[in-house]
C-alpha cells in the first residue's frame, strides 16, 4: 500500500521518522501542514500512484472534491505529528475517518468498543438478585448506590433523583435524618412512586422504614438494634436489605436477617475512613455468603483530596474484594461529581478483569493529566522580543462593559441588559462580535480569556469569578 504524507516543514522530520520502512512518500506542502489546500493535494495525488493520503488531522479544508475526482481516499491523520507514529502501523487493518482527527476518531472507536463490551458482559451476567429487574452479585457489574442525604428537605426531590440516575447511579438512596417524620418518608416516596429506578430508604428507625416500605426496594440498613423490630416487614414487602454489625457481628446480624424471611441481603463490614482504621477495616471484607457492600463515599467524603482519583483507587479495592454494591454520594462541593466518576470507575473494574491493571482500557479518569505528553518540533523564529507589562490604566470600551457569570452549565455574558449564552466560550464571543459589543482589541482579548476561564470552570465543576484567578 503506497501512502503519500503531505507535511509542511516544521514536522518534516517527525513524519519521516513515523513512516520509516513503510512505502509512503513524506511530501513538505508549506511551512504548517494544516494549511494543505485541495489544490496541491490534487497535484500530488494525480501523479504519483497512491493507493491512499493521509492529511493532518490538524487540516480544515474539505478533499470530498479531489477524492472523488482521483478515486484515492483522503483520510484524516492525527493532529499531532507525534502521534503519527501510533497510526500508521494500524493502517490496512482499521479504517479512519475522512472528517475526524484520527487520534480523536481511534479513541471515540475504542471507548465505544469498550462500553459495547460492558453492556454484553451485563446483559450476559448472572446476578444472585434482582433489585427492581437490577442485576446484584454474581458476575454483573458493581452497582453504584448514590446517596441524598436528608432527602425530606430537599425542595426538588424528583428531579434530584432523576439527575442521579442521569448521572449513572444504579440506585438512588433516600437519607432521612432525626427530625424526620413518617409523613415526610411518605410524601417523598410518592413523589417518586412512578420512577422506574431502584430506591432505597436510609435509615435505622424502624418507624421510618416502615413509612418508606411499600416503595423503597432496598433498606440500609439493618442490625441487631431494629432487625427484631422491622425484618418482618421487609421480607413481607420483597424488600432487601443492608446487613451491618453493631453490638453483634455481621454474621449473627445476618443469621437475624435470614431468620426474619429476608430473602435479598447485601453484607456491609463498614469501611472506615483514612486515619481511622480505613486499611484494618478491609480485613473484614472476606466472602461472608452473600453480595458486600462497600461504602467508599464514607472515605472519600472525608479526604481533602480530589474525588476522581480517589473514586478509581476505591472502585479498584472495592473490585479485589469482590463488592457488588459501592456507596458514594455528593454531599460536599469536593465531591461533586462522583456519581458519574464512580460509575465510569466501576465500568473500568469490569474490563479490568482478565488483565493484570486497569489501564489502557478504552475508557479512564484522566481529567486533568495526560495518559502521554506529546513532544512537538520546537517553534521557529528569527527574532524573540520580552513581552511587557500591560499597562495599569485601562480604556474602556465605547461599546461598553461584560458581567461574565455562569448559570447551569451555561456561559452567561451580560451588557447593556442583553445576555448571552451558551456552553462554549467561542459560540458566546462569535455571537458578540456579530452583534458588534466589542469594537477594541484588547478589550476582545480580555474577554476571549474570562470567557473560556468561565468554560473550564463548568467543565471541571469550579466557581468561576470574572478578573479573578482560575
Amino acid at each position: 500500500m503506497r501512502i503519500l504524507l503531505p507535511t509542511g516543514s516544521s514536522t518534516y522530520e517527525l513524519v519521516k521518522k513515523a513512516a520509516r520502512g513503510m512505502d509512503a512518500d513524506v511530501v513538505v506542502t508549506g511551512e504548517i501542514a494544516s494549511f494543505l489546500t485541495p489544490a496541491q493535494l490534487d497535484g500530488l495525488l494525480t501523479c504519483g500512484g497512491y493507493d491512499l493520503a493521509l492529511v493532518s488531522g490538524m487540516c480544515t479544508a474539505s478533499f470530498a472534491e479531489v477524492e472523488r475526482r482521483t478515486r484515492i481516499p483522503v483520510y484524516r491523520g492525527p493532529r499531532h505529528a507525534a502521534d503519527l507514529g501510533l497510526i500508521l502501523p494500524l493502517l490496512g487493518t482499521i479504517t479512519l475517518s475522512r472528517t475526524i482527527p484520527a487520534d480523536d476518531f481511534l479513541v471515540a472507536e475504542k471507548r465505544a468498543e469498550a462500553m459495547r463490551f460492558i453492556v454484553k458482559r451485563e446483559e450476559e451476567a448472572e446476578g444472585e438478585y434482582f433489585i427492581r429487574g437490577l442485576k446484584i452479585g454474581g458476575s454483573s457489574r458493581m452497582k453504584v448506590l448514590a446517596e441524598i442525604m436528608d432527602a425530606h428537605r430537599e425542595a426538588h426531590i424528583r428531579a434530584k433523583v432523576c439527575g442521579y440516575f442521569a448521572s449513572g447511579a444504579d440506585i438512588v438512596d433516600l437519607g432521612f435524618g432525626f427530625d424526620a417524620t413518617p409523613d415526610d418518608v411518605k410524601r417523598v416516596f410518592s413523589e417518586l412512586d412512578d420512577l422506574p429506578g431502584p430506591l432505597s430508604i436510609d435509615t435505622q428507625d424502624p418507624v421510618l422504614i416502615a413509612a418508606g416500605l411499600p416503595r423503597a426496594d432496598l433498606v440500609l440498613s439493618l442490625s441487631d438494634r431494629n432487625i427484631g423490630l422491622v425484618g418482618s416487614l421487609v421480607a413481607e414487602y420483597g424488600a432487601g436489605a443492608v446487613v451491618v454489625p453493631r453490638d453483634q457481628s455481621l454474621a449473627e446480624n445476618i443469621r437475624r436477617a435470614e431468620s426474619a424471611g429476608i430473602s435479598c441481603i447485601i453484607a456491609d463490614p463498614l469501611l472506615t475512613p483514612v486515619g481511622s482504621g480505613l486499611v484494618s477495616s478491609l480485613s473484614n471484607f472476606s466472602d461472608p455468603g452473600y453480595p458486600l457492600f462497600f461504602g467508599a463515599g464514607n472515605v472519600a467524603e472525608l479526604l481533602d483530596a480530589d474525588s476522581i482519583g480517589a473514586n478509581a483507587l476505591l472502585a479498584g479495592m472495592a473490585m479485589e474484594v469482590k463488592a457488588s454494591v459501592i456507596f458514594t454520594s455528593e454531599h460536599s462541593d469536593k465531591t461533586r461529581g462522583s456519581i458519574g466518576e464512580m460509575r465510569r470507575a466501576t465500568e473500568m473494574m469490569m474490563l479490568a478483569k482478565g488483565r493484570p491493571y486497569p489501564k489502557d482500557l478504552g475508557i479512564d479518569l484522566l481529567i486533568l493529566k495526560e495518559k502521554r505528553r506529546r513532544r512537538e518540533p520546537p517553534l521557529n523564529y528569527r527574532e524573540k522580543i520580552p513581552a511587557g507589562r500591560m499597562p495599569q490604566e485601562i480604556t474602556y470600551d465605547p461599546c461598553g462593559n461584560f458581567r461574565i457569570g455562569i448559570e447551569g452549565d451555561e456561559i452567561v455574558a451580560v451588557i447593556n441588559g442583553r445576555a448571552y449564552r451558551a456552553r462554549s466560550w467561542a459560540d458566546v464571543f462569535h455571537s458578540i462580535q456579530e452583534h458588534g459589543e466589542v469594537s477594541l482589541l484588547d478589550h476582545a482579548a480580555y474577554l476571549g480569556a474570562e470567557l473560556y476561564k468561565a468554560e473550564l470552570a463548568i467543565r471541571f465543576g469550579r466557581s468561576f469569578e470574572q478578573d479573578g484567578p482560575f
